[in-house]
Order: C-alpha cells, then sequence, then structure tokens
C-alpha cells in the first residue's frame, strides 16, 4: 500500500458495525442531548401533573340523585382509564428523574427510553379514546342496540368524566411528542442507508433492429 493510500485509510472516520455513528459523532449527540435535557425533563414532568389530576377527577366522579346512583367504578373504560392515568404518573416522575440526572449517551439506554415511551403513549392513548367512546354513548346513546343517552339525567356525572378524559387527551399529546424525541435520539445514532447501486449508473442493454 503506497503512502498516500495510507494516509486516506487513517483519515477515514471510524464508525461501529452496524451502522452506527463514529465515536465523535456520539460525543456530539451527547453534547446536543445536554442542551435539551431541561427542556425535556420538564416535557416529561408535565404529563405528571395531568394524569394526578384525571385520575382525581376520575374517582370522585359519583352522583347519586332520585334516579339512583352512578359512579366511574361502575364502568370498565373509566376504571381502565384510572389505572392508565396512575401507572403513567408514576412513569413519568420516574423517567424525568432518569432524565435530569446526566449520563453517558449509550445505545442500550437510548432502546429502554425509547421503548418505554412507546409503551406508555399507547397505553394512555387507549385509555382516552375507550373513555372518549363510554362518554359518546353516554351523550348520544344507540338506537340499534335500544341504549338511552344517560347525560341527560346524570348530567354532573358526565362533566366530570369529560373533565377527566380531555385531561387525559393532554397528556396524550405530551406522551406523543416524548416519543418523538426518544425516537429521534436513538435512530440518529445510526447512519442513513446507503444506496445499494451506490454511483454506478444502470446499464440498459441496447437489442439490435
Amino acid at each position: 500500500m503506497s503512502k498516500m493510500a495510507e494516509e486516506k485509510v487513517l483519515a477515514a472516520p471510524a464508525t461501529v458495525d452496524g451502522g452506527m455513528q463514529s465515536s465523535g459523532d456520539l460525543q456530539a449527540s451527547s453534547a446536543a442531548a445536554a442542551r435539551v435535557r431541561p427542556v425535556e425533563t420538564l416535557l416529561r414532568a408535565a404529563p405528571l401533573g395531568l394524569c394526578v389530576a384525571a385520575m382525581a377527577i376520575m374517582l370522585r366522579n359519583s352522583v347519586t340523585n332520585e334516579y339512583g346512583t352512578v359512579s366511574y367504578s361502575d364502568l370498565g373504560g373509566f376504571k381502565y382509564l384510572v389505572y392508565a392515568n396512575g401507572l403513567c404518573a408514576a412513569y413519568s416522575l420516574a423517567s424525568a428523574f432518569y432524565i435530569a440526572v446526566p449520563r453517558p449517551a449509550t445505545l442500550s439506554r437510548s432502546w429502554v427510553v425509547f421503548l418505554l415511551d412507546q409503551v406508555f403513549t399507547y397505553l394512555i392513548l387507549a385509555a382516552g379514546a375507550a373513555s372518549a367512546e363510554l362518554l359518546y354513548l353516554a351523550y348520544n346513546g344507540d338506537k340499534e342496540v335500544t341504549w338511552s343517552e344517560a347525560c341527560g339525567v346524570f348530567g354532573g356525572f358526565c362533566r366530570q368524566a369529560r373533565t377527566s378524559v380531555a385531561i387525559t387527551f393532554a397528556s396524550v399529546a405530551c406522551y406523543i411528542l416524548l416519543s418523538l424525541i426518544s425516537s429521534y435520539r436513538l435512530f440518529s445514532a445510526y447512519d442513513p442507508p446507503q444506496p445499494s447501486l451506490g454511483n454506478k449508473g444502470v446499464e440498459i442493454a441496447a437489442f439490435p433492429r
């Protein structure tokens, strides 16, 4: 190998097997993560208050009148909303502390945060969607199965449930943003895929006339 070829090899950036970026790129990613850490910490702490508020409102949601008594525990979708908000509140607290403490950026940690963000995003989204469907039936009923609307009789119950569901969807928005952040952090550690053809032109066969 000539001297010029050796210099080119030494000057080329080293990459990790599997398409990961070089150590210099990882250090740059760590510096960028340090700059956005306070913002991400606040964003992870925000769902904590939202989830606790939605859970507390739903837990107190019980109405008694001359037509009877209705409580959130009578409806499975609202019970799921309470459990989901409780779990997401605990995760928000834990993840906010985890992100707030400076740590070396590693691929395994990025994968763990990414997967947990995905799990809890879908968890709270499913709870909000199920509760929204219950609210729709409570307000409008279902003529096909002869279900009458109930909010005309238990208006206070429906108003509190509607508030809790609205706050839950605010938490969903926060978790979607967190999922985007953790996705970017994880997949930016990999190099973009190289084109399969490279710089070679595509040869087209010429058939004689």
